[in-house]
């Protein structure tokens, strides 16, 4: 998968092979919205707030982490947590991003079908700072979560299998 972003609001979700246009996506997407506030600066490990995602017509999000700014020699761990009711968070994270150490949007799916119970999500992030300079790490970042509507999920599934 594959996520190419300008601004213009003309993104295209490389899915399977089989490319959409974000436009199309967002007039039927009922959840499309940050996770992590623009221009969110951290220093050290943390928690966004949480999103009710209950409500959702398809358990299937597209989740972009947008790194913005960084120091050298650094490290990003960002990882999603469910909750039931939105106070009591997993032990375990429902997916991670892999650890990031530059600027970039970073898309990944995250797929709730084996997760019935989350109705909440969050992001949790971890930060590392090493070498020379000083020790406190800095990243400024955003995290989107754009619901992937059930039939263009489906139409994808289907074609991937014609290809297979």
């Amino acid at each position: 998968m594959a996520l190419q972003h300008e601004r213009g609001a003309r993104a295209y979700i490389e899915l399977w092979g089989v490319c959409y246009n974000s436009l199309a996506m967002s007039s039927n997407s009922t959840i499309d919205t940050l996770l992590v506030p623009e221009k969110t600066v951290v220093n050290a490990k943390g928690d966004g707030p949480g999103l009710n995602i209950g409500a959702a017509a398809s358990r299937v999000f597209l989740l972009t982490l947008d790194i913005t700014n960084i120091i050298e020699q650094e490290a990003l761990d960002v990882s999603i947590y469910g909750s039931a009711d939105g106070a009591a968070w997993g032990a375990k994270p429902l997916t991670a991003f892999p650890q990031k150490f530059y600027r970039g949007q970073h898309p990944l799916l995250l797929d709730l079908g084996g997760h019935g119970n989350a109705k909440f999500i969050r992001a949790h992030w971890e930060v590392k700072r090493w070498g020379r300079g000083t020790e406190t790490p800095m990243f400024e970042f955003h995290l989107t979560i754009r619901e992937v509507p059930p039939d263009i999920l489906k139409e994808a599934t289907a074609e991937a299998k014609a290809l297979a």
